[in-house]
Parts: structure tokens; sequence; C-alpha cells
């Protein structure tokens, strides 16, 4: 009887010590995991800035037409890789194909009448020796009347009618000259083939080419073809509104827009972590490459006008650009979101 009440004894004892030492390992612990909190936040504190307003950019081109007309064919679908120069739809080119003949007829037209500028031209030029020839022979003819005039053998009429011939010559040739100096001008002093009105019939005929050769809409890099949905044969295409979109297959880029009061640590080269939310578990390497030059407000459509008397201060953000050092094993879309983690401390 009293072993099994000093048993009991004891398993009291036992009982009632457990909550004590709980107590005190708490009392212990509490303050141990406080100090290795804050040395974990002094060692590691200010060595990282990160953001979540980030995401995947890459070149995008607006592939519109450079003249109007109706689509006759398309050669593209949606999501088709293409490369440089390949042929994405085309214009009907009819309209343009009988402008070009129009404008090849209209510069042989302009040749034609500055190859008759030149005809001209020699003609007046004959016409001055015809008239000079005149003027010669009314000056022998009044310088005789005058000798005769002289000797009592002619008239004074005579006389006065040789003079009044010798002065129309002269007249005459003086038109002749003028005439040949206004055809010379009409020709111009550059050979027939620079002559402006043949340089304008040129010029009209290689832009009527040129506008043909418009007609086919190519790709101008490679990349991933968008919103081709939009075209259809028998549509419009109408001078600059673009109908497809191609996304550059080049390195893609991150854009990370941090809050202005994070910047003062950023700087090109610095290494990054980025995490895509589309592909989940996966921490890509990266590095800054720039920082922008305004913010993201300044480029807006309608920027804040601060100068007025209702401004407010809001905490503006700055993009700063990154791109990857490895390369991803999936195709990046361009308009992911993505978090950025900037290590502005090594």
């Amino acid at each position: 009887m009293n072993v099994m009440n000093k048993l009991r004894g004891e398993d009291v004892i036992i009982v009632t010590g457990n909550p004590q030492r709980r107590r005190l390992f708490l009392m212990l612990s509490l303050p141990g995991l406080l100090v290795v909190i804050a040395l974990w936040f002094w060692l590691t504190g200010g060595r990282t800035v990160s953001t979540e307003n980030a995401q995947v950019n890459a070149h995008i081109v607006n592939i519109a037409p450079e003249i109007s007309g109706r689509i006759t064919e398309v050669f593209v679908r949606e999501n088709q890789r293409v490369k440089p120069g390949d042929l994405l739809y085309r214009i009907d080119p009819e309209p343009y194909r009988i402008a070009l003949l129009q404008a090849q007829a209209n510069l042989g037209n302009a040749t034609l009448q500055v190859a008759q500028l030149g005809s001209n031209y020699n003609s007046k030029v004959a016409e001055i020796g015809n008239k000079a020839s005149d003027v010669e022979l009314a000056r022998e003819n009044f310088a005789r009347q005058k000798e005769l005039l002289a000797r009592g053998f002619t008239t004074r009429a005579q006389y006065d009618e040789a003079r009044a011939a010798l002065a129309a010559a002269q007249a005459q040739r003086e038109v002749a000259r003028a005439d040949a100096a206004s055809a010379h001008a009409m020709l111009g002093s550059s050979a027939p083939s620079l002559h402006p009105q043949v340089a304008a019939a040129r010029a009209m005929a290689a832009k009527a080419a040129l506008d043909l050769s418009r007609t086919e809409l190519r790709a101008p890099i490679s990349g991933i073809i968008a919103q081709a949905d939009r075209l259809t044969p028998g549509a419009m295409g109408l001078q600059m509104l673009p109908n497809v979109s191609i996304v550059g297959g080049g390195q893609p880029w991150i854009e990370a827009n941090f809050k202005e009061t994070q910047l003062n640590l950023i700087r090109p080269g610095q290494t990054a972590e980025i995490e895509i939310d589309a592909i989940p578990g996966k921490t890509f390497k990266g590095h800054v490459i720039g920082i922008g030059a305004g913010t993201g407000a300044e480029f807006s459509v309608l920027p804040a006008q601060n100068a007025t008397g209702n401004w407010v201060k809001v905490t503006q953000r700055v993009p700063v650009r990154l791109v990857l050092d490895e390369k991803p094993d999936r195709p990046i879309v361009s308009g992911w979101s993505a978090h950025v983690t900037v290590h502005v401390k090594n």
C-alpha cells in the first residue's frame, strides 16, 4: 500500500513537472526565435528588390498595306511561322497594272515632246541664219540706193524704201533670235533624258511600278502570325490600316515596372530571378539591361498635369528592362505576367 502511494506520488510529481518545463522552454525559445529572425532580416535585408508588375514583351510588327485595294489572296493562317520575304497576302493588282501602263505611255509622250522641242529649236536657229542673209541683202541694197542718191541717179522714195527694208530685215532677225532663245529655254540645257517633263513622267512611272509591287505584302521579320482572322479574301485593305501582325521570333524581354523608390540601387548588369506565371515552379536567371528614361505616366495618351491645384502625389513606376540568360524550353508568349527579383547587392 505504501509502495503504491509512493508510485502515485512520483507520478504526480512527473505530471505536474511537464507544464513547467514546457513553460520554461517557451520562455527561452521565443526570444531565440526572434533573434534568429532579426538576424536573418539583417543579413538579407536590402539585398533584393522585387515586383509583380512585370510582363513578357516581344517585338510585334503590324502589317498594313501602303495602298488601298481589295484583298484577293491570303497565304498565311493564325500561329503560322514565317520568314522574312514570305508572301502574306495579295491585293488586287489590276488597277495598279493599268496605272503603270498609263504612266509608261505618258513617259513615251513626254520623250516625243522633248524631241519635238529639240527640232523646233534647230529650226529657229536656222531661221536666224535666213534672217541674217536678208539683213545683208537689205544692207547692200540700201548702200547702193544711198550712193545713187548722192549721184542723182535715184529718187528719194527709192532710198527711203531701201532704208525701211533694211530696218524690217533687222527686226525680223531679232524676232528669230528671240524665238530661238525661247525654244532653247523650253528645251533646257541638259540632255533630253534629263528634261523636266521626261523626269516627271519617269517619276510617275516609277511610282506606278512601286504601287504595283506593293500589292504583294511580305513578312519583314521572322516570327509567328497573329490576328490573321482579319484577312479575308474579298475584304478591302485600307492604306495604313493593319490587317495582320507578326510577333517577332527573337529573344523576348521582361518589362518590370518598379516603383521610383526602388530604383535607388538598381543598375544595368545586375542579376535577377524571373518567375513567369504561365510556367509555374520554374525560375529563370536574367539580368538588367536598362532603366527607362521616363515613367509610364509620361508616355500615356493623356499624361498627368501636376501643375493643377488638385495634384495628389502618387508613387510613379519606371520600366526596367531585363533579358533572360537561359533559353526557355517552351515558346514565350508576349504579354505573360511575371514576378521579378533583382539582386542589388551581391
